[in-house]
This record gives C-alpha cells, structure tokens and sequence, in this order.
C-alpha cells in the first residue's frame, strides 16, 4: 500500500471513529454512524481498505458505547470487514444500487442473526429496526457524498473511475 493510500485510509478510519460517537437510539449502544467513511473508503481505496476502516470503526464505535457485547464486538468487527469488502466490490464493478441494497439488508437483518445463538430471539427482534435505521442512514450518507467526492478524489490522484 502506497503512502498516499494509507494516509486516506488513516483519515476514513478517523472519521469512522468520529461517526461511532453519533449513536442511533438502540437496545445495544454500539449502533452508530460509524460505517458511512468505511462505506466511502471500500468503494474509493478498495475493498480491503474498506474492510479495515470498517472492522476497526466497529471497535472503536463498541468502546465509546462501553463494549455492551464484550468480546463478541469481534463478531461484528469481521461482519463489517466483509459488508465493507462486499459493498467496495459491487461498487466498484458498477453495481451501485445492488452494492447498496446488499449492504442494508446484511447489516440491517443478516448481521444480528448469529446473536440468536447467544442472546436469543428477543434480542434480534429488539436489535434489528435499529440496525436497519442505521443502514439505510450510513448507506445513504455514502451513496449521497460518493459521487461528490470521487470525481475529485481521482481528478487529483489519477486512480480508476468510481
């Protein structure tokens, strides 16, 4: 990774920290307006950039919330690295709406289902209309700003179209 990217990727991992300050009211106080700059990072630095600015927003969003889940933050950490990786890869082929649309309904409905195992039925009933609202806030926050930033994101560092 060169030095420019890295600096990028360091300034969307930091304002994915900035967003977990911005909490949706939620059974769970990790749910935020962290993922939107890990969003932005998948679709214009690549999908593994994404996937760490993502896993790491997780972490740091958990830890301003007081870590509620306790280690099962690492679930969610590694299913935000692959809704980051899956969003950047469809965005990037041009599948826009599809990436969109997938990111909402695995982070909205998918990502709370392995925590049936662990906290039960009322907890996912409970938990998913939050995780939905801050999809479709996060996803539309990145779908809204994307096509405002990526033209002179790339007119300045001359990298493929977005």
């Amino acid at each position: 990774m060169d030095t420019k990217k890295l600096s990028w990727l360091a300034l969307f991992t930091a304002l994915a920290v900035i967003g977990g300050i911005i909490k949706v009211p939620a059974p769970v106080s990790s749910i935020a307006m962290d993922t939107f700059p890990a969003l932005i990072a998948a679709a214009l630095l690549g999908p593994a950039a994404g996937a760490a600015a993502g896993a790491f927003g997780h972490f740091m969003s958990a830890l301003i919330g007081g870590f509620p889940m306790g280690p099962l933050h690492g679930i969610i950490a590694a299913e935000m690295a692959l809704m980051m990786w899956a969003f950047g890869k469809l965005y990037r082929s041009g599948r826009k709406w599809l990436a969109l649309l997938l990111f909402v309904f695995l982070n909205g409905v998918v990502s709370a289902a392995p925590f049936i195992l662990f906290m039960g039925i009322p907890f996912y009933v409970s938990a998913v209309p939050a995780l939905s609202i801050a999809a479709a806030f996060n996803g539309a926050a990145a779908y809204i700003l994307l096509p405002r930033i990526a033209p002179v994101f790339f007119k300045r560092y001359g990298q493929h179209h977005v």
